[in-house]
């Protein structure tokens, strides 16, 4: 069964492996991250967890029993209580229900384990996969706007209050 982590350092190999193993996917639902992406990915990856450890951020993987990278769902510029939501998951991995199962798991954790109130996420109107997994976990198109030069949707989802601590593995695998 796949878990849900928060992204630690030594989740960097299998971060790389699944970014470089997905690149030719990703690239045709959303922007490719170019090559520097990939040239500078241990500094990228190291200036990550700097920003997670200072609240400004929070990143996850969703990892496989074998350790490996099935996706990725980043809680990004966390602000009064406000947050961007991003995601991807790995091609091997799409169309079994993992992208709706790992937001849910994230709104969760915005709002019970980071205080969240309200996260917002953009899709393209080409990537229906993207629009249907925001609608399946409670987020309400508000808005057109353009993603990267595409015209896409922008979501809202309120959180709500509290209803208690959700675990997050932490390094090591412990709950946190």
């Amino acid at each position: 069964m796949p878990e849900l982590h928060r992204l630690a350092e030594h989740h960097a190999p299998a971060l790389l492996r699944f970014e470089r193993e997905n690149r030719a996917y990703f690239a045709r639902s959303v922007p490719d991250r170019g090559d520097a992406y990939f040239a500078g990915f241990d500094g990228r990856h190291a200036a990550l967890l700097a920003e997670q450890a200072a609240g400004l951020c929070h990143f996850h993987v969703l990892l496989d029993d074998e350790g490996e990278v099935l996706g990725r769902f980043n809680l990004v510029d966390a602000v009064d209580g406000h947050a961007g939501l991003g995601y991807r998951v790995a091609e091997r991995a799409a169309g079994r229900g993992l992208a709706t199962e790992g937001v849910r798991r994230v709104c969760e954790l915005a709002r019970d384990a980071y205080g969240l109130r309200r996260l917002t996420a953009e899709a393209a109107l080409s990537n229906p996969a993207s629009l249907t997994v925001l609608r399946r976990t409670g987020f309400t198109p508000v808005g057109e706007v353009l993603l990267s030069g595409k015209p896409a949707l922008r979501h809202v989802r309120d959180l709500g209050a509290a209803q208690g601590p959700v675990p997050v593995r932490r390094a090591g695998g412990a709950p946190g």
